[in-house]
C-alpha cells in the first residue's frame, strides 16, 4: 500500500490502525481532481491488500474543516466535459471507498459541506467534533448532490429529513448531526481524534475476518429483504467456522486471556 500522495496524509496508529488526513488545510480541505485520485487509488490499495490494517479513520487536517467540498475554484471555467470527467473521478472515489472491506470510521473536525458530507455519510460510521457542521448545499449552485447524498442520507435520516436537509441546503450543527442519525457521537474538538482512535483500536482487536464479514452481512442488510439478508449472513457467517482465528477466540476465552487473531 502507498502511503506518499499529494494530497493526503497517512499514518500508522499501532499495528493495525490506519489514519488518514485529507491534507489540504489552506483551502478547508476541499477536493480537487487530485484528491479525487488520491482517494481512488488508496480505497483501491486497501481494497485488494488491507496490509493488516483493521480500521481506517479518515479526518481532516488542520483545525476548522473536515472537507468543505467539491474545489469550486479549481472548478471555475470548466467545461461540460471536463466537469463531468473530474466528477467521474469523484464517483470513482466513493464507490471504491464502500468496497473497502476494512471498516471505515470518519472523525469529523468541522465542516463537511457537499462532498465532504457525502464522504461522512458514506463512511460506516462518524463521530463528530462539536463545532463540526454539515450541509449538503449543492443546489444552492445550480447542481445536486453526485457523490451518494441522495442515497445515504435517506439512509441515516430518513427520507422526509433528508429531504428538508438536501432540498434547502441548510447546515445542521454537530448535535442535530447526531440526533438525526449522521453522528454517532460528538466529542469535545481536542478529544474527537482519540475517541476516533479508541474505537478503531477496539473493532481492531476482533478477528479481522469476523470485522470483514460482518460488515458486508450489514450493508446488504439495506438492499434486501429480511430472508435474503439472513440467507446472505448464513454463507458469511460459515466463512469463520474453519478459520484459525475462531479456534483462538475460543481457546482463549476458555483459557481466560486475550486472543491474538491473525486473520487466517
Amino acid at each position: 500500500m502507498n502511503l506518499e500522495y499529494e494530497t493526503l496524509k497517512l499514518k500508522r496508529h499501532g499495528k493495525h490502525v490506519l489514519i488518514v488526513f485529507l491534507d489540504r488545510p489552506d483551502f478547508a480541505n476541499a477536493l480537487n481532481t487530485q484528491m479525487g485520485l488520491d482517494l481512488r487509488d488508496l480505497w483501491r490499495d486497501l481494497y485488494v491488500d488491507q496490509e493488516d490494517v483493521r480500521c481506517v479513520i479518515l479526518t481532516g487536517a488542520g483545525t476548522k474543516a473536515f472537507c468543505a467540498g467539491g474545489d469550486l475554484k479549481e472548478r471555475n471555467g470548466m467545461t461540460d466535459e471536463q466537469w463531468q470527467r473530474q466528477h467521474a473521478i469523484f464517483e470513482q472515489a466513493i464507490l471504491t471507498m464502500l468496497d473497502v472491506p476494512t471498516p471505515i470510521i470518519v472523525a469529523c473536525n468541522g465542516a463537511a459541506y457537499g462532498g465532504g458530507c457525502e464522504f461522512v455519510l458514506a463512511a460506516d460510521f462518524a463521530y463528530g467534533s462539536e463545532t463540526a457542521k454539515l450541509a449538503l448545499t449543492e443546489v444552492t449552485l445550480g447542481i445536486m448532490p453526485g457523490a451518494g447524498g441522495t442515497q445515504f442520507l435517506p439512509r441515516a435520516v430518513g427520507i422526509r429529513r433528508a429531504k428538508e436537509f438536501l432540498l434547502t441546503g441548510t447546515p445542521c450543527s454537530a448535535d442535530e448531526a447526531k440526533e438525526w442519525g449522521i453522528f454517532n457521537k460528538v466529542c469535545k474538538d481536542s478529544d474527537l481524534l482519540n475517541e476516533a482512535i479508541t474505537t478503531a483500536e477496539r473493532i481492531a482487536s476482533n478477528a479481522p475476518i469476523s470485522i470483514k464479514q460482518a460488515k458486508k452481512a450489514l450493508n446488504v442488510s439495506t438492499q434486501v429483504d429480511l430472508k435474503n439478508g439472513y440467507a446472505f449472513e448464513i454463507e458469511a457467517y460459515n466463512r469463520m467456522v474453519p478459520t484459525e482465528d475462531r479456534q483462538e477466540g475460543i481457546r482463549a476465552f476458555n483459557e481466560k486471556r486475550q486472543p491474538e487473531y491473525k486473520g487466517k
